[in-house]
């Protein structure tokens, strides 16, 4: 049948039949169209609806020729969706119906056949199921890139010393690599936290039609094989209600872009004319619309922001679930909106991370001069009374602060007094104590597993990119 199916008996409220005599008003039509936004589905629903007919034709329930109009159909409808030439309606509410109607415009009553033995409740939760988990995969391996970019500029400076800061304040020489590597380890958990959330959420909710399952002798296990699920849901009521495997997404988001978050602050940091630790190209900063001279790090800065967006996406996910019974409601529609933004925000996030990490230019004479401010070494001094004079640590501790006193108070390092000047304050300390006072063999010296020492940074390196290959 052809585009132009007779509709002139059809009731206002064509896809709900004889219950609605009368038309929405323009305020509901509003509010309850989300073809606006949920559009994004149509791959899904395509898939899904594919998945059922093939299942309807082989229990009986439609006929093989009525399987191939509707796999013929569906293909036509993609590569018009596709060509942007499809024509999307307010009125037929979202892309479920959007689709079929569509499709009973070409095909005529096989169209109109495909709904059998499913609601759109199961139809919606089963599509935004495939959404996510097409989602994971896509940010997992953006995941894995911005973990690769870290673990090839960590190899590249296993041995090049930094500050390391606690409290933002001067605390022990560590290496540009080994804090590199920190965030390496953060977006493997995140990594992990969206493989948790894939085996979770791939179970079928096909099937489950409306709340209570269906009297039609349909073959869930063979739907849900089809669309690549490891099994049906075991619950109806559950299955078109849950929601919980988009909010384990936008939790794993929210981490994930809070750690993005925190390597883009150190980005800001260290491009800041006081650091100068690192410097980003044209690429990733702009410049003043007055200020000639400037160079903002505003790709950071904007990575940095959008973990509110994704942030705000979770906490808005959680209120609209917090308060529903069993089973559905149209309060769930309002879940795909902030899913959708928050994987934008986070996929563009993830982009200008690892654009910025191979970008960057660090200053390596610029850190290993400051690594050794601020009396870093102050810890491998009391390490060396304990371990050499074999003082108990609190000991060495208070002998180590009254020397970092007299350092401070005559404007020199630790490593500038003299062996005399040290010795007033403990007497048994001996010119050795020097060789523990450069920043090189502070970070030389912390080789205990997951330490700084150049030889473990080169090693967790190494072995982060043979995984990541």
């Amino acid at each position: 049948m052809n585009d132009t199916t007779d509709r002139r008996n059809e009731p206002a409220n064509a896809q709900w039949g004889g219950r609605f005599a009368a038309g929405p008003s323009a305020i509901m039509q509003e509010i309850n169209a989300s073809i606006g936004f949920d559009r994004k589905l149509w791959r899904q629903d395509i898939k899904g609806s594919l998945a059922h007919a093939a299942m309807l034709a082989k229990i009986g329930l439609i006929s093989a020729e009525d399987e191939r109009a509707i796999g013929q159909g569906l293909e036509a409808i993609a590569q018009e969706i596709e060509a942007g030439s499809f024509p999307f309606e307010e009125a037929l509410e979202d892309i479920h119906m959007n689709i079929e109607s569509r499709l009973t415009d070409r095909i005529g009553e096989a169209g109109k056949r495909l709904h059998t033995a499913r609601s759109r409740n199961d139809q919606v939760a089963t599509d935004f199921r495939l959404w996510v988990r097409d989602a994971i995969d896509g940010i997992t391996a953006q995941i894995v890139d911005v973990m690769r970019a870290l673990a090839e500029r960590a190899a590249d400076h296993a041995a090049d010393p930094m500050p390391g800061f606690t409290h933002l304040q001067t605390a022990q020489p560590v290496t540009f690599g080994h804090h590199l590597l920190a965030y390496v380890e953060m977006l493997d958990r995140d990594r992990g936290r969206l493989a948790d959330c894939r085996r979770r959420l791939n179970q079928c909710p096909l099937g489950s039609a409306a709340l209570a399952g269906t009297s039609f002798p349909i073959d869930r296990h063979m739907t849900a094989k089809a669309l690549g699920f490891d099994a049906p849901t075991a619950n109806s009521l559950d299955a078109v209600s849950d929601r919980d495997f988009a909010l384990e997404f936008l939790s794993a988001a929210a981490i994930s872009a809070m750690h993005l978050s925190r390597l883009a602050e150190e980005i800001v940091i260290w491009c800041s004319a006081p650091f100068r630790f690192i410097r980003l190209s044209d690429a990733f900063t702009t410049g003043s619309s007055i200020m000639p001279q400037k160079r903002n790090p505003d790709a950071a800065e904007l990575a940095r922001a959008k973990t509110g967006r994704i942030t705000g996406a979770l906490v808005a996910l959680l209120t609209v679930m917090k308060g529903l019974p069993l089973a559905y409601a149209k309060d769930t529609q309002e879940d795909k909106e902030p899913v959708f933004d928050a994987t934008e925000a986070w996929t563009l996030s993830l982009a200008a991370i690892a654009g910025m990490v191979r970008d960057m230019q660090p200053d390596t004479d610029r850190m290993r001069a400051l690594a050794g401010s601020g009396f870093a070494t102050a810890t491998d001094l009391a390490d060396w009374l304990v371990r050499v004079l074999k003082l108990p640590f609190r000991s060495a501790h208070h002998v180590t602060g009254r020397l970092v006193s007299l350092a401070e108070g005559k404007g020199v390092d630790l490593a500038d007094l003299s062996l005399a000047e040290m010795q007033s304050v403990e007497p048994a300390i001996t010119a050795d104590v020097f060789s523990v006072l450069t920043v090189e063999a502070s970070v030389a010296s912390r080789r205990s597993y997951g330490g700084t020492a150049p030889e473990n940074v080169a090693r967790e390196a190494a072995k982060w990119l043979a995984v990541l290959a």
